[in-house]
């Protein structure tokens, strides 16, 4: 599982423009500049063979659920609730299977599925970015 993002493309103004450029595409959610709250720290993958790159995630807001309308390179989609990212049992350790080789990596498991690798980084840093400015909400 993931988030919307992608490659900045040379017509991208800034990663923010890719950022909403890829939302768009991958999932049919329009935004705009004036809507986002602001960024996260830059996630680089931990796995030597994977290229080395670094996806920063942007935190933007809607003012409800819109439809998503997914392209061809997105199987499935689906809203997960802040809320679920704090239940206690939600953030643990998981065995996942990579290449044959079982590994045990955290993960949220949410009823949707389970999330793990860069993914689950970048929503451990937003859950983290929460308590830290809204200590009461969590």
């Amino acid at each position: 599982m993931a988030l919307p993002g992608g490659r900045r493309d040379p017509g991208d103004d800034d990663l923010l423009a890719t950022a909403l450029r890829e939302a768009w595409e991958e999932v049919g959610i329009s935004l705009s500049r004036e809507t986002m709250l602001g960024a996260l720290a830059d996630v680089v993958p931990r796995t030597p063979t994977l290229p080395p790159i670094a996806v920063r995630p942007f935190l933007l807001t809607l003012p409800s659920r819109p439809t998503l309308v997914l392209n061809p390179e997105v199987a499935a989609a689906t809203w997960v609730s802040v809320d679920e990212l704090f239940r206690p049992e939600a953030h643990q350790q998981v065995s996942v299977d990579i290449q044959g080789h079982s590994r045990e990596v955290w993960a949220y498991v949410l009823g949707v599925g389970v999330v793990w690798g860069m993914t689950e980084r970048i929503l451990s840093t937003l859950v983290e970015h929460i308590r830290a400015v809204c200590p009461e909400e969590s």
